[in-house]
């Protein structure tokens, strides 16, 4: 009999879940159009579940073409509506403008910096932060680190990129290692210096 692998508790509550956790959560990302993505959802997620969010990913790719910002950025009032009439997607209307808005604002932060990649990591010296937590209650839900991330793409004109959003991504993306130090995946994603 196989023993379970231990993994952090949120993982557990849904098959989506414990896939993405497995596969996915704090892989570190260096993708542009992925980040782009990941950026969208976790600002979709405000106020939701993320299980809310995995169940409708594939209709926001399909919706928001594969999330190429190039299209994206050019979507006007009639694309809007559109979405607005999507029951894949979450249909916030500021939400959605604001996916267009950031689009906008990601293709000037590729243009000044060369990739979006090299702009975000930077906010963690390129390099994952470890974390050690032995519980979720450890886990904060912003740090130093995302609250500057937030303030400078509020700057550029994100919408929707609080410092709690802004952690989340971090999180999402790999920039922070907050797999519990008892989840396997942890060593596993645990950079070493």
């Amino acid at each position: 009999m196989k023993a379970e692998l231990s993994r952090c508790p949120w993982a557990s509550k849904h098959p989506l879940l414990t896939l993405y956790h497995d596969q996915e959560w704090g892989v570190p990302l260096h993708d542009d159009n992925k980040l782009f993505e990941l950026l969208v959802l976790e600002g979709a997620q405000a106020g939701l579940s993320w299980l809310s969010v995995l169940k409708k990913r594939d209709s926001y790719r399909q919706a928001f073409q594969g999330f190429d910002p190039a299209k994206v950025a050019n979507f006007g009032p009639k694309n809007i509506a559109r979405l607005m009439d999507n029951p894949g997607l979450i249909r916030n209307r500021r939400k959605l403008e604001s996916t267009v808005a950031n689009a906008g604002a990601f293709l000037k932060i590729q243009k000044e910096h060369g990739s979006f990649n090299k702009f975000i990591w930077q906010f963690v010296d390129g390099k994952p932060l470890q974390n050690a937590w032995q519980s979720m209650e450890q886990i904060p839900a912003q740090s130093d680190h995302s609250q500057a991330m937030s303030k400078e793409l509020k700057q550029q004109g994100f919408k929707f990129v609080g410092p709690t959003i802004c952690y989340a991504f971090m999180q999402a993306a790999g920039m922070i290692n907050d797999h519990l130090t008892s989840c396997f995946r942890y060593p596993r994603l645990h950079a070493k210096p």
